[in-house]
């Protein structure tokens, strides 16, 4: 539609006021301006004359433009009968300003016929033709044959009463003879004959007219009904005979031009789309039973008129005319045909009803739903017979008993309510409902019924179907997203909500409200040593010890894992200190619960627990309390687990600081902001400098130098003594900038070493890493190889101090990778040898070149005798392996000692240097050598090397397999 049609048709318009109401009293006064004056003749022949022609042509050339205007402005099928109307006021226009052309200028009478005859009678056709286009289109053949008959039944009925009352005259004048006589007896024929045509076409038309724009169309029927009955007037013989210009008659031609301008523009327009909120469409045909009827009464009504034409001829006397017998006959014969096209589509009608009807009770009948009819009493009157089957009870049963006594006591009064609501509400804008509702079946059981709800006479139909199977499912659907599979505890999500309510319901005043996050300690080594079938077990024996230790109102949940919550609601005590006893008194009592031995598979097993409490202190969300319980349940771990820990602010301060420790190492690692110092690794037996072992620093703001493990508390960068960094198979942020840290130091020092050998200084540089990083994805195979072939780094100047900790590490893969790395001449160092679990598996299957004593051994080796032989032992081992050894963390003098004498090769530690920069690193290999405490002495067990260098020594260990180079 164009942007005018648009505006037009949307503009907002209630009959009866505003703009519409105006223009209504306007044409009113103008319409009564122009009879009034008709009727007192103007005050001069002369006047009349002009408002007789002129003024009734400016009304038919409004009406042309405002109907012509119109259809450019809409964008439908009722373009063509405007534009068809606006013609036809312009043929009246015409004929009106030729009128007064002759009369008015030229002062002569109008010669008949005239150029304004053919005008007048131009206006006719096209207005007959708009209200076609205008009328509701037949569907059928049959459709178009019956709207073709009812036309004639009226027009035919009109035809023989006006041939009765003027018409015959006219045609007896035309037989007379007399000069003119014909054309004058033509034009008179013509006019009333076109007024009969557009009459029916009007009466049809009202019969049938469109939906569309209804005020519209009938406010343009009316405006041509009052032109032709004006018409009709003039052609009478009474006065077409003393009809002079500016008569009272002009003023029902000046009033339906007017009339018919107004009709697009101040009528109100109901569009064919959903009806404007409170006002909705009424059913017409039930609202005027007398309007709806007429279309059938037409026939009789018709033939009614024919009678009375014939009856005026034979009352008057006269001989009945040719034309009225012929007309009736012709009419008569529209009605037979009319009445018969009628019975048949009757007959039509009645069969499918009936085969409607029939379709319809089979449907019904065979339909799974059960269908019911309740009277506005609520009494059922119909049951479909399915209600055998779906409520286990009869219709012949039902049928007659009150339905609220079929519903559920617990649901009767929300089903009152909505069927309340929805008969209250515009069927037009809710046409049905829904409803669910428990039913009463035979058996006795109440079943889940969804019934479709919708109106029938002032009653209820009700569509409905037994949802118990799927309600049951829904149900277990929620249990299983809000429970866990295993332990049948609540989940997180679930858990999570019980604590929204409990801030936010009728206990949000209550801060004593606590909650209690469990850690079972030790879980995993059950799962790594008997199994993940056992630990399952486990997991569902806790279960139901929290269950049965929290109270019944309380929640005892699974949070995913080992980790275990409870919710302990409040009991109002405003004491904080007696609500704290009281809480940790209940995690106590779970803590000594969870940490009793479990039975699983014939065998007993132990965990302990560490719990965390956080109370819900004013104005806190269920994130951050849970969080607090959170924190709290990792400082008890941290503490020594199996333990009790109350959350304090403290905790998340030290979090927010761990956190910006964290973004302030990823700034250093992104700016460059860390060193790598050497620390000498030293021969016991002659003080001389065997190699060098990298580490890491971070270099602060105030120019002093941190560790990892000093900066970020990463365990993984635990420095021991040694100090030294590597990568780190965990996951999380805190594992990727320990790679990525790893990767720095390994290039670094591999450029460092590079250059120091070219300078002459030719000791091999020690690098610690993880087994878990050597195996990382994100540490391309081949880079170490890549490394040093890039820096130009010689065999055997490389070593590899190899921390395997993680008991997941699969030591087929890494015995490939160091045997690929060994066969370049990259040296094998086991790091941290006396502490780790996997130190005896790794000795006997990977190629290990030296063992690099634990810290925690040299520390105690001279106090401790326990020690003392547990490292004479492994260096034993060393030795009879062929194997040089390097002890970690030797600072004091007595520990020199100590270690030479047991056999130790080589140590590091600030008994000789500590970690050195590039150019006193450089100083000191200048050097040479660093003094050893108690003078050289030779080792006391033999097969170790008593000095020199820490270069690699191909099948120096023979125990140790090594593929063929």
């Amino acid at each position: 539609m164009s942007a005018p049609g648009a505006a037009l048709l949307n503009r907002p318009s209630v009959s009866g006021g505003g703009r519409g109401l105006a223009m209504q009293l306007l044409l009113a006064v103008v319409s009564g301006g122009y009879a009034v004056g008709a009727a007192l003749n103007w005050g001069s022949e002369e006047v009349a004359e002009v408002m007789g022609d002129f003024g009734l042509s400016a009304a038919g050339l409004l009406a042309a433009v405002s109907c012509y205007t119109y259809a450019r402005a809409i964008d439908s099928r009722e373009r063509p009968a405007w534009l068809l109307f606006a013609f036809s006021s312009l043929m009246g226009a015409g004929g009106n300003a030729v009128w007064g052309w002759y009369e008015v200028i030229l002062g002569e009478p109008v010669p008949k016929p005239s150029l304004a005859d053919f005008a007048f009678l131009c206006f006719a056709p096209p207005a007959i033709v708009g209200l076609l286009v205008l009328a509701k289109r037949p569907i059928t053949r049959a459709g178009w044959v019956c709207l073709g008959l009812d036309s004639w039944l009226i027009g035919g009925s009109l035809l023989t009463l006006s041939w009765s009352l003027a018409l015959a005259h006219a045609a007896r004048t035309a037989q007379s003879g007399a000069p003119g006589s014909v054309p004058r007896a033509a034009l008179s024929l013509a006019y009333p004959l076109l007024d009969i045509a557009l009459v029916s076409m009007v009466l049809v038309l009202h019969f049938r007219r469109s939906e569309t724009n209804r005020s519209a169309v009938n406010t343009a029927i009316a405006a041509l009904a009052l032109t032709v009955l004006s018409d009709a007037l003039f052609t009478s013989p009474l006065l077409s005979a003393e009809y002079q210009s500016g008569q009272l008659l002009d003023a029902g031609w000046f009033a339906g031009s007017l009339l018919l301008a107004y009709a697009p523009w101040g009528a109100r327009r109901i569009p064919p789309g959903p009806e404007p909120a409170g006002h909705p469409r009424q059913d017409r045909p039930h609202s005027r039973p007398i309007t709806g009827s007429l279309p059938a009464l037409t026939p009789y009504l018709a033939a009614a008129v024919c009678t009375l034409g014939i009856l005026y001829n034979v009352v008057d006397g006269r001989k009945v005319d040719r034309v009225v017998v012929f007309t009736g006959c012709t009419v008569v014969l529209a009605l037979v045909i009319r009445q018969g096209i009628m019975l048949l589509d009757n007959i039509a009608l009645t069969q499918e009803l009936a085969q409607k009807e029939n379709h319809f009770r089979s449907l019904v009948q065979g339909s799974s739903d059960v269908i019911m009819i309740a009277a506005p009493t609520g009494t059922l009157r119909y049951v479909s017979p399915a209600a055998a089957g779906v409520y286990g009870r009869e219709a012949e049963e039902l049928v007659g008993t009150e339905l609220a006594t079929l519903i559920h006591p617990d649901d009767l009064g929300r089903v009152v309510h909505e069927v309340r609501r929805f008969l209250a509400a515009p069927p037009t804008e809710e046409p049905t409902t829904r409803i669910e509702c428990r039913f009463k079946s035979g058996g006795g059981e109440w079943l889940n019924v969804e019934s479709t709800v919708n109106r029938h006479q002032g009653g209820l139909i009700l569509n409905s179907r037994d949802v118990t199977e799927r309600v049951r499912l829904q149900a277990q659907l929620q249990h299983s997203a809000e429970h866990d599979p295993l332990t049948d505890l609540p989940n997180r999500a679930l858990f999570t909500r019980r604590v929204r309510q409990a801030l936010t319901g009728r206990r949000a005043g209550d801060h004593s409200t606590a909650v209690l996050f469990i850690d079972l300690d030790g879980f995993k080594a059950v799962n790594d040593t008997i199994g993940h079938q056992a630990g399952d077990e486990l997991l569902i024996e806790a279960a139901r010890r929290l269950q049965d230790s929290v109270r019944a109102g309380d929640t005892a949940a699974r949070l995913g894992g080992d980790e275990f919550a409870a919710l302990i609601l409040g009991d109002g005590n405003r004491d904080r200190s007696a609500r704290e006893y009281q809480v940790r008194e209940i995690a106590e009592r779970l803590r000594t619960t969870l940490s009793q031995p479990y039975r699983i598979g014939g065998s007993e097993v132990r965990v302990a627990a560490s719990i965390g409490v956080a109370f819900a202190d004013p104005g806190i969300t269920p994130s951050d309390l849970m969080r607090n319980a959170d924190l709290a349940m990792y400082r008890a771990k941290a503490g020594g687990k199996d333990r009790v820990e109350m959350y304090a602010p403290q905790m998340q301060a030290e979090v927010v600081r761990k956190a910006e420790l964290a973004g302030r190492l990823r700034t250093a690692l992104h700016e460059g902001e860390f060193a790598l110092l050497h620390q000498p690794v030293v021969s016991l037996a002659t003080g001389e400098v065997a190699a060098v072992a990298a580490q890491a620093r971070w270099r602060s703001a105030q120019g002093i130098l941190f560790t990892p493990a000093e900066f970020l508390r990463v365990a993984e960068y635990s420095e021991g003594g040694a100090g030294g960094a590597g990568g780190s198979g965990t996951a999380g942020p805190d594992a990727s900038r320990t790679a990525e840290l790893g990767r720095w130091l390994l290039e670094e020092a591999v450029e460092q070493a590079a250059d120091r050998h070219r300078a002459g200084h030719a000791v091999p540089v020690a690098v610690r890493m993880t087994a878990q990083r050597l195996l990382d994805r994100a540490m391309p195979l081949g880079s170490v190889e890549a490394l040093l072939t890039r820096h130009g780094l010689p065999s055997g100047a490389l070593v590899l101090e190899l921390a395997v900790s993680d008991p997941r590490v699969p030591f087929d893969d890494l015995e490939r990778r160091l045997t690929a790395l060994h066969r370049l001449g990259v040296g094998i160092s086991l790091d941290g040898f006396g502490s780790g679990y996997a130190a005896i598996s790794a000795l006997r299957r990977l190629p290990v070149d030296m063992l690099k004593l634990d810290r925690g051994l040299v520390e105690g080796v001279v106090e401790s005798a326990r020690l003392h032989k547990i490292t004479a032992g492994l260096l034993r081992i060393a030795n009879d392996l062929g194997m040089r050894s390097v002890a970690d963390g030797v600072d004091l003098p007595e520990q020199v000692m100590a270690l030479r004498a047991m056999g130790c090769t080589h140590g590091q530690g600030m008994a000789f240097s500590g970690p050195l920069d590039e150019y006193r690193l450089r100083r000191a290999l200048v050097r040479g050598t660093f003094p050893v405490p108690g003078g050289a002495a030779q080792p006391a067990l033999a097969g170790g090397s008593p000095g020199g260098s820490m270069a690699i020594r191909r099948g120096s260990h023979n125990e140790t397999p090594v593929p063929p180079t």
